[in-house]
């Protein structure tokens, strides 16, 4: 992805301060015309600045107020298949590729302690899976956030 222009910038600023403006109010905060901010949106939409929705849902309110980060040793050669499995349980809710002593990392979420305890058991059922290292959390202590690298310019290395 190329890096962003100031203006580009700008306007995500504006809205990481407020997610429910609209393009008319955007333009009158940033001193450009509806059409330049509909255009930028849609161009920042196509080079994917944009994450989904569903990242801003809180899944506490959902009944899942515990939160785990799930270290999973597998069966490298089955990662693909091992991946799509559990892609399969609903609170797997995110999972990363990894270097280092574990092979995947996963945010799980879970009603309570015995909740996690069933999802762990149904995480090392999957065949491939061969340990699981579980931590859990007990606080957010810096929240998803972007705004300080918006506000700090384009990354290391940009032209």
């Amino acid at each position: 992805m190329q890096p962003l222009d100031a203006t580009d910038r700008r306007l995500l600023l504006a809205l990481a301060e407020d997610s429910t403006r609209t393009a008319v109010a955007l333009a009158a905060v940033l001193g450009l015309s509806r059409n330049t901010v509909q255009a930028r949106l849609a161009g920042l939409e196509r080079k994917g600045a944009f994450l989904p929705f569903e990242r801003r849902i809180n899944t506490a309110a959902l009944g899942y107020p515990l939160m785990a980060f799930v270290h999973v040793h597998v069966h490298q050669p089955e990662l693909s298949r091992i991946t799509a499995d559990l892609a399969e349980l609903p609170e797997v809710i995110e999972a990363h590729g990894l270097t280092g002593d574990a092979d995947l990392l996963l945010r799980v979420v879970a009603a309570d302690a015995e909740d996690l305890f069933r999802i762990n058991k149904l995480i090392l059922a999957i065949d491939g899976v061969q340990r699981c290292d579980t931590n859990l959390a007990m606080g957010e202590l810096i929240p998803l956030r972007a705004t300080p690298l918006l506000r700090s310019g384009p990354g290391p290395g940009a032209s």
